[in-house]
Protein backbone atom coordinates (compact mmCIF):
# COMPACT_ATOMS: atom_id res chain seq x y z
CA UNK A 1 0.00 0.00 0.00
CA UNK A 2 1.01 3.65 -0.47
CA UNK A 3 0.75 6.37 2.06
CA UNK A 4 0.31 10.02 2.62
CA UNK A 5 2.13 10.19 6.24
CA UNK A 6 3.25 7.08 6.81
CA UNK A 7 6.74 5.97 5.35
CA UNK A 8 7.13 1.73 4.97
CA UNK A 9 10.29 0.75 4.62
CA UNK A 10 12.07 -3.35 4.27
CA UNK A 11 15.81 -3.60 5.45
CA UNK A 12 16.43 -7.70 5.52
CA UNK A 13 14.20 -8.99 8.01
CA UNK A 14 13.17 -5.84 9.51
CA UNK A 15 10.25 -3.60 8.87
CA UNK A 16 10.16 -0.21 9.37
CA UNK A 17 6.81 2.35 10.35
CA UNK A 18 8.13 6.23 9.99
CA UNK A 19 6.48 8.85 10.94
CA UNK A 20 5.79 10.93 8.26
CA UNK A 21 4.16 14.95 9.09
CA UNK A 22 8.21 16.50 9.98
CA UNK A 23 6.47 19.44 9.09
CA UNK A 24 3.68 19.19 11.76
CA UNK A 25 6.20 17.43 14.43
CA UNK A 26 4.37 14.04 12.74
CA UNK A 27 1.29 15.07 14.82
CA UNK A 28 -0.92 12.48 13.97
CA UNK A 29 -4.57 13.64 12.37
CA UNK A 30 -7.16 11.67 11.39
CA UNK A 31 -5.88 10.29 7.69
CA UNK A 32 -2.56 9.50 9.69
CA UNK A 33 -4.84 7.81 12.28
CA UNK A 34 -6.17 5.35 9.51
CA UNK A 35 -3.17 4.56 7.31
CA UNK A 36 -1.96 3.53 11.33
CA UNK A 37 -4.20 0.92 11.03
CA UNK A 38 -3.35 -0.95 7.88
CA UNK A 39 0.39 0.00 8.12
CA UNK A 40 1.10 -2.39 11.13
CA UNK A 41 -0.97 -4.86 9.30
CA UNK A 42 0.90 -4.75 6.58
CA UNK A 43 4.14 -5.01 8.29
CA UNK A 44 2.88 -7.84 10.67
CA UNK A 45 1.36 -9.87 7.71
CA UNK A 46 4.41 -9.69 5.95
CA UNK A 47 6.45 -13.13 6.24
CA UNK A 48 9.85 -11.02 4.96
CA UNK A 49 9.24 -9.22 8.38
CA UNK A 50 10.44 -11.15 11.66
CA UNK A 51 10.80 -7.25 13.56
CA UNK A 52 9.34 -4.03 13.34
CA UNK A 53 10.64 -0.88 14.10
CA UNK A 54 8.57 2.69 14.87
CA UNK A 55 10.31 5.54 14.13
CA UNK A 56 9.71 9.00 12.77
CA UNK A 57 11.64 11.36 10.63
CA UNK A 58 12.42 15.17 11.17
CA UNK A 59 12.97 16.20 14.95
CA UNK A 60 10.47 14.47 17.06
CA UNK A 61 8.75 11.19 17.18
CA UNK A 62 5.29 11.71 17.76
CA UNK A 63 3.42 14.89 19.44
CA UNK A 64 0.40 13.34 19.67
CA UNK A 65 -3.06 14.29 17.80
CA UNK A 66 -3.03 17.49 15.54
CA UNK A 67 -4.21 19.97 17.73
CA UNK A 68 -4.31 22.79 14.86
CA UNK A 69 -6.80 20.17 13.15
CA UNK A 70 -8.90 19.89 15.99
CA UNK A 71 -9.34 23.86 16.54
CA UNK A 72 -10.02 24.84 12.88
CA UNK A 73 -12.05 21.95 11.59
CA UNK A 74 -15.24 21.95 12.61
CA UNK A 75 -15.08 18.73 14.46
CA UNK A 76 -12.61 18.52 16.47
CA UNK A 77 -12.65 15.36 18.67
CA UNK A 78 -16.17 14.32 18.09
CA UNK A 79 -14.85 12.90 15.18
CA UNK A 80 -12.74 10.66 17.87
CA UNK A 81 -15.90 9.50 20.49
CA UNK A 82 -17.41 6.82 19.40
CA UNK A 83 -14.40 4.93 19.03
CA UNK A 84 -13.03 6.27 22.75
CA UNK A 85 -16.20 5.30 24.02
CA UNK A 86 -16.12 1.79 22.74
CA UNK A 87 -12.82 1.57 23.22
CA UNK A 88 -12.24 0.67 19.61
CA UNK A 89 -9.12 1.62 18.73
CA UNK A 90 -6.51 0.89 15.82
CA UNK A 91 -3.70 3.08 15.54
CA UNK A 92 -0.90 0.84 17.36
CA UNK A 93 0.73 -2.42 17.51
CA UNK A 94 -0.98 -2.95 20.36
CA UNK A 95 -4.34 -2.72 19.50
CA UNK A 96 -4.10 -4.06 16.13
CA UNK A 97 -2.71 -7.21 18.07
CA UNK A 98 0.96 -7.29 16.31
CA UNK A 99 2.53 -10.47 17.73
CA UNK A 100 5.93 -9.63 15.86
CA UNK A 101 8.44 -7.96 18.66
CA UNK A 102 8.21 -3.96 17.97
CA UNK A 103 10.67 -1.59 18.86
CA UNK A 104 10.22 1.89 19.19
CA UNK A 105 12.64 4.31 18.25
CA UNK A 106 12.60 7.66 20.12
CA UNK A 107 14.39 10.90 17.87
CA UNK A 108 13.66 14.03 19.70
CA UNK A 109 10.47 15.04 20.77
CA UNK A 110 7.48 12.61 22.11
CA UNK A 111 5.15 14.46 23.94
CA UNK A 112 1.08 13.50 24.51
CA UNK A 113 -0.48 10.94 22.12
CA UNK A 114 3.41 9.99 21.36
CA UNK A 115 3.62 8.21 24.45
CA UNK A 116 0.64 5.51 22.98
CA UNK A 117 3.66 4.35 20.98
CA UNK A 118 5.49 4.08 23.59
CA UNK A 119 3.65 2.04 26.01
CA UNK A 120 2.56 0.04 23.37
CA UNK A 121 6.26 -1.35 22.30
CA UNK A 122 7.94 -4.27 23.51
CA UNK A 123 11.23 -2.34 23.84
CA UNK A 124 11.98 1.37 23.38
CA UNK A 125 15.15 3.16 22.68
CA UNK A 126 16.11 6.58 22.36
CA UNK A 127 18.30 9.02 21.25
CA UNK A 128 20.43 11.00 23.68
CA UNK A 129 18.54 14.45 22.45
CA UNK A 130 14.92 12.73 23.03
CA UNK A 131 12.12 15.08 25.08
CA UNK A 132 9.41 13.82 26.68
CA UNK A 133 6.43 15.13 28.27
CA UNK A 134 2.93 15.02 28.28
CA UNK A 135 0.94 19.01 27.44
CA UNK A 136 -2.62 17.64 27.58
CA UNK A 137 -4.19 19.31 30.74
CA UNK A 138 -2.27 22.30 29.44
CA UNK A 139 -4.60 22.58 26.21
CA UNK A 140 -7.65 21.39 28.26
CA UNK A 141 -7.45 17.75 27.80
CA UNK A 142 -7.29 14.46 29.90
CA UNK A 143 -4.29 12.47 30.55
CA UNK A 144 -5.69 8.97 30.26
CA UNK A 145 -5.20 5.82 27.80
CA UNK A 146 -1.76 6.47 26.65
CA UNK A 147 -0.32 7.08 30.97
CA UNK A 148 -2.31 3.78 31.85
CA UNK A 149 -0.20 1.79 29.57
CA UNK A 150 2.91 3.59 30.81
CA UNK A 151 1.95 2.68 34.57
CA UNK A 152 2.97 -0.96 33.42
CA UNK A 153 6.48 -0.13 33.13
CA UNK A 154 7.36 2.93 35.34
CA UNK A 155 6.53 4.44 39.06
CA UNK A 156 3.43 5.51 38.98
CA UNK A 157 4.26 8.99 40.66
CA UNK A 158 6.75 9.49 37.60
CA UNK A 159 3.66 9.15 35.37
CA UNK A 160 1.53 11.13 37.45
CA UNK A 161 4.15 14.26 37.52
CA UNK A 162 4.04 14.41 33.53
CA UNK A 163 0.46 14.01 33.53
CA UNK A 164 0.15 17.21 36.09
CA UNK A 165 3.11 18.97 35.20
CA UNK A 166 1.68 19.70 31.56
CA UNK A 167 3.93 21.48 29.12
CA UNK A 168 5.79 22.97 32.35
CA UNK A 169 8.32 20.34 32.60
CA UNK A 170 10.19 17.88 30.09
CA UNK A 171 11.93 15.04 30.79
CA UNK A 172 15.38 14.09 29.03
CA UNK A 173 16.66 10.78 27.84
CA UNK A 174 18.75 9.90 31.01
CA UNK A 175 15.87 10.17 33.46
CA UNK A 176 13.32 8.20 30.99
CA UNK A 177 16.27 5.55 31.02
CA UNK A 178 16.73 5.48 34.79
CA UNK A 179 12.94 5.25 35.29
CA UNK A 180 12.36 2.43 33.30
CA UNK A 181 10.45 4.18 29.88
CA UNK A 182 13.45 2.89 27.73
CA UNK A 183 16.04 0.66 27.94
CA UNK A 184 19.12 2.00 25.86
CA UNK A 185 19.67 5.67 25.26
CA UNK A 186 21.55 6.32 21.81
CA UNK A 187 24.91 8.97 21.54
CA UNK A 188 25.05 10.23 19.27
CA UNK A 189 21.66 10.63 18.06
CA UNK A 190 22.27 10.28 14.64
CA UNK A 191 22.86 6.56 15.33
CA UNK A 192 19.26 5.76 16.49
CA UNK A 193 18.17 4.39 13.39
CA UNK A 194 21.89 1.92 12.94
CA UNK A 195 21.19 0.97 16.73
CA UNK A 196 17.93 -0.20 15.99
CA UNK A 197 18.09 -1.81 13.38
CA UNK A 198 21.57 -3.61 15.39
CA UNK A 199 19.01 -4.97 17.98
CA UNK A 200 16.29 -5.45 15.47
CA UNK A 201 18.27 -7.81 13.76
CA UNK A 202 19.70 -9.93 16.55
CA UNK A 203 16.12 -10.31 17.28
CA UNK A 204 15.33 -11.48 13.93
CA UNK A 205 17.72 -14.59 14.60
CA UNK A 206 15.32 -16.03 16.58
CA UNK A 207 12.17 -18.72 16.38
CA UNK A 208 9.29 -16.73 14.73
CA UNK A 209 6.65 -18.89 16.47
CA UNK A 210 8.73 -19.01 19.31
CA UNK A 211 8.63 -15.27 20.19
CA UNK A 212 5.17 -14.44 18.80
CA UNK A 213 3.90 -17.38 21.33
CA UNK A 214 5.86 -15.57 24.32
CA UNK A 215 4.85 -11.84 23.36
CA UNK A 216 1.34 -13.51 23.65
CA UNK A 217 2.41 -15.25 27.11
CA UNK A 218 3.75 -11.94 28.52
CA UNK A 219 1.31 -9.17 27.49
CA UNK A 220 -1.15 -11.52 28.75
CA UNK A 221 0.02 -11.65 31.90
CA UNK A 222 -0.69 -7.73 32.56
CA UNK A 223 -4.48 -8.46 31.87
CA UNK A 224 -4.41 -10.96 34.61
CA UNK A 225 -3.46 -11.79 38.38
CA UNK A 226 -0.43 -14.10 38.83
CA UNK A 227 -1.93 -17.15 38.50
CA UNK A 228 -4.19 -16.91 35.62
CA UNK A 229 -1.14 -15.25 34.00
CA UNK A 230 0.91 -18.32 35.10
CA UNK A 231 -2.19 -20.74 33.98
CA UNK A 232 -2.04 -18.84 30.69
CA UNK A 233 1.48 -18.86 30.36
CA UNK A 234 1.72 -22.82 30.43
CA UNK A 235 -0.66 -22.58 27.55
CA UNK A 236 1.54 -20.56 25.41
CA UNK A 237 4.69 -22.59 26.45
CA UNK A 238 3.17 -25.77 25.72
CA UNK A 239 1.53 -24.43 22.21
CA UNK A 240 5.24 -24.46 20.60
CA UNK A 241 5.82 -28.51 21.76
CA UNK A 242 5.66 -29.98 18.51
CA UNK A 243 6.38 -27.10 17.01
CA UNK A 244 9.17 -27.73 14.13
CA UNK A 245 11.06 -24.55 15.36
CA UNK A 246 11.59 -26.94 18.75
CA UNK A 247 12.86 -29.29 17.39
CA UNK A 248 14.92 -27.28 14.79
CA UNK A 249 16.44 -25.22 17.45
CA UNK A 250 18.12 -28.07 19.68
CA UNK A 251 19.51 -29.27 16.70
CA UNK A 252 21.14 -26.37 15.04
CA UNK A 253 23.02 -25.64 18.36
CA UNK A 254 24.07 -29.35 18.28
CA UNK A 255 25.29 -28.65 15.08
CA UNK A 256 26.80 -25.45 15.50
CA UNK A 257 25.03 -23.90 12.76
CA UNK A 258 22.34 -20.86 12.01
CA UNK A 259 19.19 -22.59 12.99
CA UNK A 260 16.55 -22.87 9.91
CA UNK A 261 13.43 -21.35 11.27
CA UNK A 262 9.68 -22.04 9.56
CA UNK A 263 8.30 -18.84 8.24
Amino acid sequence: MSYTHLEIRREGPVGWLINDRPDQLNAMNAAMRDEFADAWLELDHDPAVRVIVHTGNGRAFQTGVDVTEIADDGIGMERYRESMENFDLHFTSWHQKVWKPVITAVNGICCGGGFHWVADADIVIAASDAEFFDPHVSVGQVVSIEAIGLIKKMPVEAVMRMAFMGRHERMGARRAHELGMISEIVDPPDLLRQRAQEIAELIAKNSPAAMAATKKALWGALELGLTDACRQGARHLVSMWGHPDQEEGPRAFAEKRDPDWQV
